[in-house]
């Protein structure tokens, strides 16, 4: 039985905690509410030290464990115990992060563990250095639901410019994915054809996983309770049954000018993913300039950022790589760890 970390992508409001909550119900896996400490455990990395020795695997699973951003709690783990099993288990970055997932998989009973957040679509790069062994299951929706739902979000203060930008990388990035990872890394599948047809496509997706389906991922409500914390108001159509009721909403949320820029800007994308565009009259001057700045914008940031880390890969301070599954200590010529315990290897003094 497979035991490779799971992770759902996509553009933010393309249905990734739906898909989330499917996985969950699964007997075998455990995807948690959203955390926010993996991406910056490892930007701040050279930080922590060589987490070789046991007293800096301490450090930073106490600052996941402790610190107020990192949404720790939500996992509902003892922090003493993951304390412990970071400092008793292997020393690199994964593991520690890995730890956590993998105790809140037991919490479960389950084996298996997944993550969901819909950035990750954009730093798959990052999450294959920390778990050489991971899959990837992209979920992708008509990006003009996608802006007209981020428009409505609390958190989401940028302008529909942003919004339409943030659906074209998710693009662009899973295009990329497709063609460097191998077949058995990474899925896409959509959105529409996932709450047309639920169960088909969750059993195309429990082969991609190499698990048995199960009929319980069709209806997730009561994986909401668990795994969708109550503050996230903006989920809560989870709580019900899958639906397909926002299937094209857009045409009555978005304005006519946003209609028009979003398929300017997102129109071969769309096609190529198979929605259909109207037609809308060419948007204004203003408004494609507007557009290209905001995209250009971003692709620099983007660049000075993967810059930085580029640096930092030359001067690493320990091991990136998880050593937890089968298929990591494998990578790192470590026996399986049902074989013997973990030896864990200490920095030269």
């Amino acid at each position: 039985m497979s035991d490779r970390p799971v992770f759902v992508i996509g553009c933010p409001r393309s249905g990734t905690t739906m898909l989330q909550l499917m996985l969950h119900s699964h007997p075998r896996m455990a995807v948690p509410p959203e955390t926010r400490f993996l991406v910056p455990a490892y930007y701040r990395r050279r930080s922590w030290g060589d987490l070789r020795a046991p007293q800096r695997r301490k450090a930073l699973a106490e600052w996941i464990a402790t610190e107020r951003t990192t949404k720790f709690r939500e996992l509902k783990i003892d922090k003493d115990e993951f304390v412990r099993q970071c400092v008793e288990g292997p020393g690199s970055l994964g593991s520690i992060i890995g730890t956590a997932f993998r105790m809140y998989a037991e919490r479960f009973g389950k084996e298996r563990w997944g993550d969901k957040r819909p950035s990750y679509v954009k730093q798959v790069d990052m999450l294959l250095r920390l778990f050489p062994d991971a899959q990837f299951i992209h979920l992708i929706r008509d990006g003009r639901d996608c802006v007209a739902s981020l428009k409505e979000m609390p958190w989401f203060t940028l302008d529909s410019f942003h919004a339409v930008s943030t659906w074209a990388e998710a693009i662009d990035a899973g295009n990329r994915l497709r063609k460097s990872l191998p077949a058995d890394t990474y899925y896409e599948l959509r959105y529409e054809d996932l709450t047309d047809d639920p169960s088909t496509e969750l059993k195309k997706i429990c082969h991609f996983l190499e698990e048995d389906y199960s009929p319980a991922m069709i209806s997730p409500r009561e994986a909401a309770s668990v795994a969708v914390p109550l503050h996230k108001v903006w989920h809560s159509n989870t709580h019900g049954e899958v639906t397909r009721s926002r299937v094209g909403s857009w045409a009555n949320r978005l304005e006519d000018w946003e209609i028009a820029i979003a398929e300017h800007v997102l129109g071969d994308r769309l096609e190529a993913n198979g929605y259909e565009l109207t037609g809308a009259p060419k948007p204004s001057k203003e408004h494609v300039a507007a557009a290209q700045k905001t995209m250009q914008k971003r692709k620099a940031n983007r660049m000075r950022k993967a810059m930085r880390d580029r640096i930092n890969r030359l001067r690493e301070p320990s091991p990136v790589a998880a050593m937890l599954t089968s298929g990591q200590r494998a990578l790192a010529g470590l026996p399986d760890r049902h074989d013997k315990p973990v030896e864990v290897a200490e920095p030269a003094v």
